[in-house]
C-alpha cells in the first residue's frame, strides 16, 4: 500500500474529486481522499491523501488557507462564480484604491457568514448544491470565520483583485459578494486560486498529469507540526496494538514515531499516561 499526501495543482475545470482519482489511478492506490474541497472554476493547491495518510486528514483539516481571487463587479450571479447564471446587475461606483482598502479593513478579524447554497454542506444527507440546482432554497445557519490578512493587487473600473488568509470554512465567492455589497454594488468572482494551506505551498504542487512516487509527502512529514516523541521497538508493539502508554512528554498531543516512521498519534490523559487517538501503521 502506497502511504502519504501529494501537493496538487488542481486544474479549472476539474472537481476535486476528479483530481483525486487522477492521482489515485496514476499511483495506483485506491484509498484516497483530499483536504479542502475546491470548486471546478477554481485552481490550485489541494492536499491529497493516500494509503493510511488518508487517517491524518482531521488533523490537517483546521489549517488556515490563502486565496488569490479576482471579483467582477456589477453582476451577481445564482452561484456566485461565473459558472452560474447573472441574477441581478447593479451600477457599479467610482473605485478609489483607499476605499476599496477601507472595505477591506471592515472585514479583518472575526465575522459570521452564511454559507453558499452552491456549496457541498450536507442537509438532510444531500449537498446543498443539489437543492440549488433543483431551484430550492434550504436554510443555513451562519458560521464563525476568521479573515486575517485581506490585500488590494490590482482594481479597474469593474474588477477587484484580492489576496485572502482566511479560517476553515470560509467560503471565498460569499466574501466577494459581501466586498461587492460593502462597495455599494454586486459582485461574483471570476477566478479563484489557493494558494497556501497551512505552510504548505501552491509553488511545491505537481500538476495531476506529472504525479509519482517520488512526489509522496510521509505522515511524518505532513504532521511535523505536532511535537514528536521517539519510542523503541518494546514502546513501539504496545502503541501499536493502541494501548495507554507513559510517555515522556509534556504535550497534550504528540505524534509518536519509531525507527520505522510514525506509528500512532497520543493524547495525555492523565500525568504522562497517554492514549491513542488515531493508529498510522
Amino acid at each position: 500500500m502506497k502511504s502519504g499526501a501529494i501537493l496538487l495543482d488542481k486544474k479549472v475545470g476539474l472537481t476535486s474529486r476528479k483530481e483525486v482519482n487522477n492521482v489515485s489511478f496514476k499511483l495506483g492506490e485506491k484509498k484516497a481522499g483530499h483536504i479542502g474541497t475546491l470548486d471546478p472554476f477554481a485552481d490550485g493547491l489541494l492536499i491529497i491523501l493516500l494509503g493510511k495518510a488518508t487517517k491524518i486528514s482531521p488533523f490537517l483539516e483546521n489549517m488556515d488557507k490563502e486565496y488569490l481571487a479576482t471579483l467582477k463587479l456589477g453582476e451577481l450571479t445564482d452561484s456566485g462564480d461565473n459558472t452560474g447564471n447573472i441574477i441581478s446587475r447593479k451600477e457599479v461606483p467610482l473605485l478609489s484604491k483607499e476605499r476599496i482598502n477601507e472595505v477591506f479593513s471592515s472585514f479583518i478579524g472575526k465575522n459570521s457568514q452564511l454559507p453558499p447554497m452552491y456549496s457541498a454542506i450536507k442537509v438532510n444527507g444531500k449537498e446543498l448544491y443539489k437543492y440549488a440546482r433543483e431551484g430550492k432554497e434550504i436554510e443555513r445557519k451562519e458560521r464563525e470565520i476568521t479573515i486575517y490578512s485581506l490585500s488590494l493587487i490590482s482594481f479597474d473600473k469593474d474588477s477587484i483583485t484580492f489576496l485572502t488568509k482566511v479560517s476553515k470554512g470560509t467560503y471565498i465567492r460569499t466574501l466577494g459578494e459581501d466586498i461587492a455589497s460593502r462597495l455599494n454594488t454586486v459582485g461574483h468572482l471570476t477566478k479563484l486560486t489557493r494558494t497556501k494551506i497551512g505552510e504548505y505551498s501552491l509553488n511545491d504542487a505537481v500538476n495531476s498529469d506529472n504525479v509519482t512516487d517520488k512526489d509522496l509527502i510521509p505522515v511524518e512529514k505532513m504532521l511535523s507540526f505536532l511535537p514528536m516523541v521517539e519510542v523503541d521497538e518494546e514502546l513501539s508493539k504496545k502503541i501499536q496494538n493502541g494501548m495507554h502508554v507513559r510517555l515522556n512528554s509534556n504535550d497534550d498531543l504528540v505524534l509518536v514515531n519509531d525507527k520505522d516512521g510514525a506509528i500512532a498519534i497520543y493524547k495525555k490523559d492523565h500525568k504522562d499516561i497517554y492514549s491513542c487517538v488515531r493508529g498510522l501503521r
